[in-house]
């Protein structure tokens, strides 16, 4: 599927943010590690979290899935065997979760994925499980999936490499299931506030950690267990991001509702970085409203929130001087290259734009219609979409059907506002 997006002089109106795919993933695990029936109101019902919800069905999770609710009644501690090889298709988050989840059982589980999945390095965490107990292994043996594990893990010490913060999430989440106590030493931490997502989590389950101020060290005592709850899942700010950005670049004011100011997601610093560029932001009952403001180039560290990397880089195209991103070189490692393809495909269309090692530097740039790739990667087609607003004639991107991953409804809300845009089938 294509998007094709004419320029678009301005837009206005509402954009409603769909659930936190972050939050709702993390539900969906934590209540099949509890004993009892959870319900999760308001799920992100998305690619990314169906495969989330189709591991821990295989491994034994009873899962109801209404419009509005997912019930789930958990197995415990005490994950079955899966039938067959569980395909977490494009999910990342998922994936380096249920890899915690499958090291519960003492039977040997094969977990898999897509191209782009199969693409991204996961030894980090495989030896993290082998440390504390597990059998854990890349089956190409080039420390990516597919993999295989089989446990159970017991506990003990551990150092795990925290480019990607999922594989300390994925050890915080199941170190308190383990017979023995669990020492993490974590080196690299990037994506900070992920980590604090997930120990938000851990603080609602009532589980006993100790950890300091770095969030570099962890000791989590053994023989703890999951409870059922109820919990509606917020908005998410990585989506966010994509109206806000859109208003900004068409010099339009938009009012984006469904996120919570209060959460502890790190990507709503947005607000900060979209004031940084001179708009401003209004906080209101259930959202927040921009009005844009002249653009003006900005220096932003994003290794707390690499999400909003391609959007913010078509924003450096729309901004008077120069714009440099960086400190988040684990951008390289999410469904694509994200610094090197969005470097790539905004140059197709006239981006001054230079590729460093950890980020992106553009000065302003008059754009122009172009055919891009998608690369499979739902932000990277996000953000080419925004940048086709203000190119001068069509812009086209390709493998457009992979915004389902996170946001089904985008192209839905991007014609509401009133963007020009129409799909290729």
């Amino acid at each position: 599927m294509k998007f094709r997006v004419k320029k678009t002089d301005s837009l206005n109106g509402i954009a409603f943010i769909p659930s936190s795919k972050s939050h709702t993933i993390r539900a969906v695990v934590i209540a099949s590690l509890a004993e009892g029936r959870s319900s999760i109101l308001n799920p992100l019902d998305s690619l990314d979290t169906l495969a989330a919800v189709n591991a821990c069905t295989s491994l034994g999770a009873t899962i109801n899935l209404e419009k509005s609710k997912w019930s789930v009644d958990g197995f415990s501690k005490k994950p079955k065997k899966p039938e067959k090889i569980i395909d977490l298709m494009n999910s990342g988050t998922s994936f380096n979760l249920i890899c915690g989840v499958a090291s519960l059982g003492d039977f040997e589980v094969i977990l898999d994925g897509d191209d782009s999945l199969r693409s991204r390095p996961v030894e980090p965490l495989l030896s993290s499980l082998r440390e504390l107990g597990a059998i854990a292994m890349s089956i190409n043996g080039n420390g990516k999936p597919p993999v295989k594990i089989k446990g159970p893990a017991i506990g003990g010490k551990t150092k795990v490499n925290g480019i990607n913060s999922q594989f300390v999430s994925s050890l915080l989440i199941l170190s308190p299931l383990l017979d023995n106590d669990t020492e993490i030493i974590v080196e690299n931490l990037c994506e900070k506030p992920y980590v604090m997502m997930t120990l938000r989590w851990l603080n609602e389950q009532g589980i006993k950690y100790i950890t300091n101020e770095e969030l570099n060290y962890f000791l989590i005592p053994g023989k703890q267990s999951y409870k059922p709850f109820e919990k509606n899942i917020p908005g998410d700010w990585s989506s966010a991001t994509f109206p806000l950005v859109a208003a900004a670049i068409t010099n339009s004011e938009i009012t984006v509702k469904g996120v919570d100011i209060n959460d502890v997601q790190g990507d709503k610093k947005i607000i900060e970085y979209m004031e940084q560029f001179g708009c401003s932001i209004f906080k209101e009952n259930f959202g927040i409203r921009i009005s844009p403001g002249k653009l003006k180039g900005s220096e932003i560290d994003l290794n707390a929130t690499p999400d909003a990397l391609p959007a913010l880089a078509v924003v450096g195209c729309a901004a008077e001087g120069t714009t440099k991103l960086y400190n988040v070189p684990q951008a390289r490692i999410k469904e694509t290259d994200r610094i090197k393809v969005m470097a790539q495909e905004l140059s197709k269309m006239g981006a001054k734009i230079q590729e460093i090692e950890d980020g992106l530097v553009i000065s302003k740039s008059s754009l122009r219609g172009a055919e891009v790739e998608g690369h499979k990667d739902h932000r990277v087609v996000m953000a080419l979409t925004l940048a086709g607003l203000i190119a001068e004639g069509e812009t086209i991107i390709t493998t457009a059907e992979s915004v389902s991953v996170t946001f089904p409804e985008f192209f839905s809300m991007m014609k509401y506002l009133g963007a020009n845009i129409e799909i290729e089938k």
